[in-house]
């Protein structure tokens, strides 16, 4: 049995992401919510995590996902996420390739009452949709 930090993250990505329930974003996430891809990019709000997904779940329609919980202190919890799929539709510019892609996702994600208020993501999606242009 996980803490409730940890069982909040697992449920939210069995629900938005293995079972692609977005109308379920507000049982998971601050109406502010905010996350942090580098230095310059940040996005608040629901519709980011709606627009991201969706556009997710159309080049990879049956995206599996594994989480594994790293680290948890007070209010934030550090975990990492293995997502699978074959890209069955384009996504940023590439292409359909019809190729099993596997990229994992490191995450810091803090709450605030119960509910993820901001996170921090590194993703190496980008990369690994390189290397399968090159298989």
């Amino acid at each position: 049995m996980g803490t409730a930090l940890a069982t909040k993250v697992k449920a939210a990505n069995k629900a938005l992401i293995a079972d692609g329930k977005l109308d379920a974003i507000g049982n998971f996430f601050t109406s502010d919510y905010t996350v942090h891809f580098n230095e310059k990019d940040t996005a608040i709000g629901h519709e980011v995590i709606h627009q991201a997904l969706s556009l997710i779940k159309s080049a990879f329609p049956k995206l599996r996902v594994d989480v594994e919980i790293l680290v948890e202190s007070g209010d934030r919890i550090a975990w990492m996420r293995t997502l699978r799929g074959i890209q069955k539709g384009s996504y940023k510019g590439f292409p359909a390739s019809h190729l099993p892609i596997i990229w994992r996702e490191m995450v810091t994600s803090e709450f605030r009452d119960g509910m993820i208020a901001e996170e921090w993501v590194l993703t190496d999606l980008a990369e690994q949709l390189l290397r399968s242009r090159k298989r």
